[in-house]
């Protein structure tokens, strides 16, 4: 089955092959059911046809407008909004968007599949108001460092240029190479740390 993809501007279209609308390409996802066979559907058909397996009746999907909110440095960030059901949990997430994609700052969180959503969205931008309200690392006069509370918060992605040999993280919704932290590190040389692994829709 072949799906249409469509450019405007920066941003990515994808037509849902459930309802047949043209959908921002990062809220497809791509599911296989026996019966049906693969499919590319947008977040809404995604979520009713997973709340009618489940027998989620009183489910109700919404669309939610983009957020802005400041960090506190004062400056603004733009967050978009996805939901998405899976079995015995709903995860609503909030990212920034480059270049039509998901990337900056993003934030996720897990609630029950027949919690008020609006209860849900509320909970996730207390949580962006907490991870916008600190930075981590910091620009001084040799290069970027850890800020003076010395702790590190952020996300491991996939660095493309490296072939995913090393992982590229994304820290107070900046992009730094493994190479670059190792050098924010070596400032520390001699000291103790502590790592620590959680899953994103995790408090840190």
């Amino acid at each position: 089955m072949t799906m249409a993809k469509v450019e405007i501007g920066q941003e990515q279209q994808t037509r849902c092959t459930g309802c047949s609308q043209l959908v921002r390409s990062y809220d497809i996802v791509n599911v296989g059911f026996l019966e049906k066979g693969y499919r590319a559907l947008c977040g809404r058909c995604f979520n009713t046809e997973m709340a009618e397996l489940d027998g989620l009746d009183r489910f109700e999907h919404f669309n939610f407008e983009p957020v802005r909110l400041a960090d506190c440095t004062g400056e603004n960030h733009e967050f978009h909004f996805r939901t998405h059901l899976f079995g015995t949990g709903v995860a609503l997430d909030a990212f920034e968007l480059r270049d039509g994609h998901p990337a900056g700052y993003q934030f996720q969180l897990i609630g029950d599949p027949e919690e008020d959503l609006l209860v849900l969205l509320g909970r996730l931008i207390e949580k962006i108001r907490r991870g916008l309200s600190i930075k981590h690392v910091k620009d001084e006069e040799y290069g970027l460092q850890i800020a003076d509370h010395r702790v590190v918060r952020g996300k491991i992605e996939w660095d493309e240029s490296a072939g995913g040999s090393v992982p590229l993280l994304s820290i107070d919704g900046r992009e730094i190479t493994w190479q670059d932290f190792g050098h924010i590190l070596m400032s520390f040389e001699g000291w103790q740390f502590k790592l620590e692994i959680r899953d994103k829709s995790e408090d840190l």
